[in-house]
């Protein structure tokens, strides 16, 4: 298999449509998507798949499929994706991560969003990169804490207007070290 990158445990890559079943499991499992509106339903789901097809092709990188090296197994996504909504911190790139719970709590997230920043400069160019989540997404909070990103806010985003529980987000940001 051929990786755009690799850490220690984990390979990643643009997404084939033999992930499809992979994609369809991490956007319609109600624990995968605990902080999200709902479940993808399949029509948005495609359109998703598509979005990150077209955001590899422009941009060479997108939330990439997720590989276990040691076993070749995909286990989920983690990546880099272009947010153009209106918040006070868009438009920017975001990173994003969503892992099969079979693999859950084991730092697959934390490692992998660790080795994405450590290269957005390097492989992409990027000065900085986003992270976004609802304020109760205690478990993405506390990756984007792990990696180094520092807290710039809360806001209402503007995609979660009719979700009162889910509207309030936090805003975490890496910047790059290199003068580039």
């Amino acid at each position: 298999m051929e990786y755009v990158l690799k850490s220690e445990r984990l390979g990643f890559r643009p997404w084939t449509q033999g992930d499809l079943p992979l994609f369809r499991l991490l956007n319609q499992d109600a624990r995968v998507m605990a902080h999200f509106p709902n479940t993808l339903p399949e029509e948005h789901v495609q359109i998703f798949f598509q979005r990150l097809a077209d955001s590899y092709r422009e941009n060479g990188y997108c939330y990439f499929a997720v590989d276990l090296l040691e076993t070749s197994e995909a286990i989920g996504m983690i990546g880099l994706m272009d947010q153009n909504y209106d918040s006070d911190f868009t438009p920017s790139v975001d990173i994003g991560w969503r892992i099969s719970p079979d693999h859950w709590r084991k730092g697959y997230a934390s490692e992998g969003a660790a080795v994405i920043l450590e290269n957005a400069n390097k492989i992409w160019g990027l000065q900085e990169v986003y992270a976004f989540a609802t304020e109760k997404n205690l478990g993405s909070i506390k990756v984007m804490e792990q990696i180094g990103m520092e807290f710039k806010g809360s806001f209402d985003h503007p995609k979660l207007e009719d979700f009162p529980d889910l509207k309030r987000c936090v805003a975490y940001l890496w910047k790059s070290d290199s003068g580039n």
